[in-house]
């Protein structure tokens, strides 16, 4: 594996590596929205779901966008999507990534967003999704993606708590 940099502060060395997708997509039939990030961070693959990572704050702000507790368990979580239409999945299929560095994505390959049928609105949960999605999945879902900003806890600077439910408000319209 090749060595790119340190993680931030550590002098610990992030490898390199080829990720294949772990997760199955979150949906049923009645969902007509889908969330996508880029690719599940190491703890969330880690972890075995979405927004794995206890600084991660996806599900403390899709909670209070739906006036609901925020929830703890996988199915939980998984319900509390499903219960508002809401499918979950990323981008990617497959990349080389350091660490959960997006902007390290390298060699990306797009899931294929079809299985989706019933889906009418797309966002994407930051930039580099959006992008990717925009370069690699648009031209077969030809739904337009709205870029939301990232939950993670590296936004917290630029991306309050309550300008972040703010923003992901518009999933509930």
């Amino acid at each position: 594996m090749k060595v790119r940099g340190t993680t931030k502060g550590t002098g610990t060395a992030v490898q390199d590596v080829r990720i294949v997708h772990p997760f199955a997509p979150v949906y049923d039939g009645s969902s007509r929205i889908l969330i996508l990030g880029t690719m599940p961070s190491p703890v969330s693959r880690e972890s075995g779901f979405y927004y794995g990572h206890g600084q991660n704050r996806f599900w403390p702000v899709l909670a209070a966008v739906f006036s609901e507790p925020i929830p703890e368990t996988t199915e939980q979580k998984r319900a509390l999507v499903l219960r508002h239409g809401i499918a979950l999945w990323d981008v990617l299929y497959s990349c080389r990534i350091s660490g959960a560095n997006d902007a390290s994505i390298k060699e990306p390959v797009a899931n294929d967003l079809r299985i989706f049928p019933h889906i009418r609105r797309i966002y994407t949960t930051g930039k580099t999704a959006w992008t990717l999605y925009n370069d690699l999945c648009f031209p077969l879902t030809n739904i337009p993606a709205v870029c939301l900003p990232s939950t993670s806890a590296a936004n917290r600077g630029r991306w309050p708590l309550e300008k972040l439910i703010d923003a992901y408000k518009v999933i509930a319209k």
